[in-house]
């Protein structure tokens, strides 16, 4: 029997997570030299702030600070409180998400939060007094608050630095300078949105400590962070993920691999993601259960929590689920562009590709043949600002109204960026979400999308802002590829199809054994394809189209904002066809001077049908609809996709239609007019905007 007294016997590795790791493997020289590659590309990148907007960034925080010490002071002399009361009165502010995890770049938000007494509420004091203390000051511009968020904020620049000010008050009379906002003693006796509020500070500190090497963490985070960007999958409020996802996930990563460097954290990041079977949730560590009784993310207790697609948990008490905003569609996309991620990083490995090349923007605009285009119009720029954070908050809901009214089969894919036309002389922006039948699902013939009510539930629910104001409209449409509008493209017109996407979208499509692209509908039918209906014009081989109250037909169909005063009317909306406006019902909306023509205000949006059977295509019929004031009845919010209804909405016009109708055939049921691209196309209806 051996002895081990004497021998020098070293503690074991301090284990990082809920599991083991999964390699505590450390870089090899190829990795090392990966990883000064990648650093570099970052640094070329901008990601990294100079030590002047650094300073900068440190004195604003200091002015904010003292900003809120006067608020508390004032509210605390106007509240009759004693002398000694008024000169003990403080606030304190504190950072959070990446400017706290030390992951900001230049020109990036300060999440901050202000923690006050607790005589010092939220709804008055904070929205309305310091609101207007705020909007006072020459320094402040561009401020809005946002009251009613899951949690509610205040978003504006100081001194040219974009800042997000929360606001939490905790049960104490006097606010100490060195407040502990880790203790859980700041939670006593607070409210729901009051502990989120708190969260974002003390979800931030507990990352930090529960990662191994917190520089190869940020390394790593800025990299992922970029890379979500460039692919269309960073944003919490359309659905996607924020920063405090990312570092989440990131951290995981971490701990599976805690002696890995920046160049292996990134491909192992792909490697975990794409192999996770959500919806298992990441966790940093145990999920604690404290007696503040405060509700904790646990799908065996709580229903809801059985919805979450994508759980990631925050490592802070209590324990939620920072995610739940993804929806079936949203994680659909982000697993195809982790499965994009892991491809890449393979070849890096192998030096066939270089970092790069994992950094290439995703072409959202080739990517589908369906959009539904959402334009925002304002009276002026602050309306709208005001007015499109309401919308971008409430687009996620749409997306989930669509997958719960067509019980998953029409996929939606929101693409978190907002476009601007600034040829346009009114306030205005627009967002744009791909639209696509789910995969394998079998479509019947002449079968319809019927979305006519979700869009007019969805209007109904953006009817709700508080602050609505005169000018203020939305309009929901469907646009096909072609009719992209050209504003969206970055040089201002559409690029050539990029080779990556026309390869990725061939391999997806089940072909037949002459090449062609089959499509299943009440029967197996192979519908060929000479050439690609993007790059060749094929109107000379069409048979003449009939026109139904149309003017001439143009590739290219794009929204014409026309923006006009009329007794105080804000801009209207038309689509136009040709160098024409369709035409639609002007009595009501428009000056007789507007050459073609605007929506009335009960226009229809769209109504769009390829039917395979009959080959028929009804093409693209006017397109413009809008939500007015707050006249509309009030819809509650969908949280999950798990209560299911059929649609129910009227199926006739609501309003003048501006219709296009093309026949199209060559005596065996295959289309021959320019939108062949439309073969794999299912049918969307929408209805009136009233």
């Amino acid at each position: 029997m051996v002895s081990s007294k004497g021998l020098n016997l070293s503690p074991p590795p301090k284990q990082y997570g809920v599991t083991k790791p999964i390699s505590m493997s450390g870089p090899m020289d190829a990795d090392i030299q990966r990883s000064r590659e990648l650093e570099k590309f970052l640094s070329d990148q901008g990601l990294y702030e100079s030590k002047e907007e650094a300073a900068k960034r440190e004195e604003v925080l200091g002015r904010i600070g003292q900003i809120v010490k006067d608020w508390v002071k004032q509210l605390t002399r106007l509240r009759g409180y004693t002398d000694q009361m008024i000169e003990d009165a403080n606030a304190v502010i504190f950072t959070f998400g990446s400017y706290r995890l030390g992951v900001h770049g230049p020109g990036a938000d300060i999440d901050t939060l202000c923690v006050g007494p607790s005589y010092i509420n939220r709804e008055e004091d904070f929205f309305f007094v310091l609101h207007n203390i705020l909007s006072e000051m020459e320094e402040v511009t561009e401020l809005q608050p946002v009251p009613d968020a899951h949690v509610p904020v205040m978003k504006f620049k100081f001194d040219g630095i974009s800042i997000d000010l929360l606001y939490a008050s905790i049960s104490l009379l006097v606010v100490p300078d060195d407040l502990d906002i880790s203790d859980v003693s700041v939670l006593y006796d607070v409210d729901e949105p009051t502990v989120r509020s708190l969260n974002g500070c003390r979800v931030a500190d507990q990352i930090l400590k529960l990662v191994p090497n917190v520089e190869h963490f940020r390394t790593t985070l800025r990299c992922l962070k970029l890379w979500a960007k460039r692919r269309g999958v960073y944003s919490n409020v359309t659905g996607f993920l924020g920063g405090v996802n990312w570092a989440l996930l990131v951290a995981r990563v971490c701990q599976l691999y805690p002696n890995a460097i920046p160049s292996m954290l990134v491909s192992r990041f792909f490697r975990v993601y794409t192999q996770w079977r959500w919806p298992n949730p990441v966790m940093l560590c145990p999920i604690e259960e404290d007696e503040l009784g405060f509700s904790v993310w646990d799908p065996r207790k709580n229903p809801r929590d059985r919805t979450h697609h994508m759980p990631i948990i925050t490592p802070a008490y209590p324990c939620m689920n920072s995610s739940y905003n993804v929806s079936t569609s949203t994680l659909r996309v982000m697993m195809e562009q982790f499965e994009y991620g892991n491809k890449v990083c393979e070849e890096i490995e192998l030096s066939k590709a270089q970092w790069g090349t994992l950094f290439e923007p995703y072409f959202f605009f080739e990517s589908y043949k369906n959009y539904l285009q959402v334009d925002i119009v304002a009276a002026d720029i602050d309306d709208l600002r005001s007015w499109k954070g309401w919308v971008e908050s409430r687009l996620r809901q749409l997306t989930l109204m669509i997958e719960r009214d067509t019980f998953g089969k029409l996929q939606c894919h929101p693409y978190p960026h907002e476009y601007v036309d600034i040829s346009k002389p009114c306030a205005h922006c627009a967002f744009f979400m791909g639209l696509q039948r789910k995969q394998g699902e079998i479509i019947q013939e002449g079968q319809q999308f019927d979305i006519r009510g979700t869009v007019d539930e969805f209007r109904h629910s953006i009817n709700m802002y508080m602050f609505w104001k005169p000018g203020m409209e939305i309009y929901v449409s469907h646009v096909r590829r072609k009719q992209i509008p050209s504003y969206v493209f970055p040089d201002g017109y559409r690029r050539p199809r990029h080779p990556r996407v026309q390869s990725q979208q061939q391999s997806d499509k089940p072909c037949c054994e002459d090449g062609g692209a089959c499509r299943i509908g009440s029967g197996e039918r192979c519908l060929k394809r000479k050439k690609d209906p993007d790059a060749v014009d094929v109107k000379n081989d069409m048979p003449e189209k009939r026109r139904s109250i149309s003017p001439q037909r143009r590739d290219s169909i794009s929204p014409e904002i026309i923006s006009h005063k009329f007794g105080g009317t804000s801009p209207c909306l038309a689509f136009a066809e040709g160098s024409e406006t369709c035409e639609v019902d002007t009595k009501r909306f428009c000056p007789d001077d507007v050459e073609g023509g605007c929506t009335s205000n009960s226009s229809v949006i769209t109504f769009l049908s390829s039917e395979v059977g009959s080959c028929k295509d009804i093409g693209n019929e006017s397109v413009a609809g809008s939500s007015k004031g707050n006249n509309g009845s009030a819809y509650g919010s969908v949280e999950g996709s798990n209560n299911l209804r059929s649609s129910q909405s009227d199926s006739g016009d609501a309003g003048s239609v501006c219709r296009l109708e093309n026949v199209c055939g060559d005596g065996n049921g295959v289309c021959q007019d320019g939108l062949r691209e439309e073969l794999e196309v299912f049918d969307i209806s929408f209805t009136s905007f009233t």
